[in-house]
């Protein structure tokens, strides 16, 4: 069993683990809030590679086991139990070797973040805002059957439906991990509400998914951030248009700007504008890693390049086809309410593909 470089790997992984959870009981360190986060967050990601190795040693010592039974064993019975018990562990053994392997690799640190998404009617005039909104009703059902929260920050709706803009944060388990695969311009044909002579039309809409900014992610200055206020637009009754709840934000150093009005409050509206901002900026630095990742992987599954065309909808053919993969499913009406979940399964196993070619292990 020594000689199995796999195991050699897990060896230094429990190693590890099992420093981390000594760190996360030192008092000096739990005093260090920003430290105890990150190691809290790390011991928990070991955690799932410590479970698996100990089903894998398993595996690997039955099959060790049955081998010295087989070579040494002459009693029938037992000798046919050695067998199947060879037969059956070697089977699970290529599948089991996998799943290690993609544990190994280290995850994208952002996955199990929330994630703010925007929503952009691109080139199509009022079709592709009405568009916008369909796409921002595919995510709300999406996210509903996932049990996670979305709070629109910002909009501006289109002047025939839908929305010119959509700003709004997801909040859940591993969000952005998920919904990563979805940034970039989906592209949609069919004949459109405003369309009189029944001509089909291609308008796209831009999607954008970023990692929201933990509190501890980036040390945001509130000297470097000049704060204004107005009145809200759009609708939301009296109280909405003539108090000054609405919240724009400039950072200094970097002229960011974000604005929240969805809110009737001025501290909510504030504190959703903090919350973007300081997730831009950090999508700053994150971009970096992420153009990075796109000089190492041909097909880019994830690697948040947003001006690439990632997904055509098809209305005439009912069919939806994700470029990335050449996936395609011909019941658009059932995707459109939601159903995404078979076409982020298989870009995420594209993803990992790339991911275990690109490793050493």
């Amino acid at each position: 069993m020594a000689q199995n470089p796999l195991i050699e790997k897990l060896d230094w992984i429990l190693a590890h683990y099992e420093e981390v959870a000594k760190q996360i009981a030192d008092p000096e360190i739990i005093s260090d809030i920003k430290r105890y986060v990150k190691l809290n967050k790390e011991y928990k990601e070991l955690e799932a590679i410590v479970s698996a190795s100990k089903a894998y040693r398993q595996l690997v010592a039955n099959i060790e086991e049955a081998k010295e039974i087989l070579e040494n064993e002459n009693d029938p019975e037992m000798r046919e139990m050695a067998k199947e018990e060879l037969n059956s562990s070697q089977e699970q053994l290529p599948a089991m070797e996998e799943t290690i392997k993609l544990l190994l690799i280290p995850a994208d640190p952002q996955d199990g973040k929330n994630a703010i998404v925007e929503i952009r009617g691109g080139t199509g005039g009022d079709e592709a805002a009405i568009f916008a909104g369909d796409l921002f009703r595919m995510y709300t059902k999406f996210c509903e059957v996932k049990g996670w929260k979305i709070e629109v920050t910002s909009s501006t709706p289109g002047t025939s439906g839908g929305y010119k803009e959509i700003i709004f944060t997801v909040s859940g388990e591993s969000v952005y991990g998920i919904l990563k695969y979805e940034s970039g311009v989906h592209r949609v044909q069919r004949v459109p509400q405003t369309e009189t002579q029944g001509r089909i039309h291609t308008s796209a809409a831009s999607v954008a998914v970023l990692p929201e900014a933990e509190e501890f992610d980036i040390e945001l200055k509130e000297s470097d951030v000049r704060i204004d206020t107005f009145c809200s637009s759009g609708p939301g009754g009296q109280g909405v248009n003539t108090t000054y709840s609405a919240i724009r934000l400039t950072h200094i150093p970097t002229g960011i700007v974000v604005q929240c009005q969805d809110e009737r409050s001025q501290l909510k509206n504030k504190a959703h504008a903090f919350q973007e901002l300081r997730t831009r900026i950090y999508n700053m630095e994150y971009q970096k890693y992420l153009d990075d990742i796109s000089t190492k992987r041909k097909t880019m599954v994830s690697t948040g390049d947003r001006s690439a065309k990632i997904r055509t909808y098809n209305y005439p053919q009912s069919r939806v086809t994700d470029h990335r993969i050449n996936w395609s499913m011909y019941n658009l009406p059932v995707f459109m309410d939601g159903n995404i979940q078979e076409c982020i399964d298989q870009l995420t196993i594209a993803e990992n593909a790339e991911r275990l070619k690109a490793s050493e292990i």
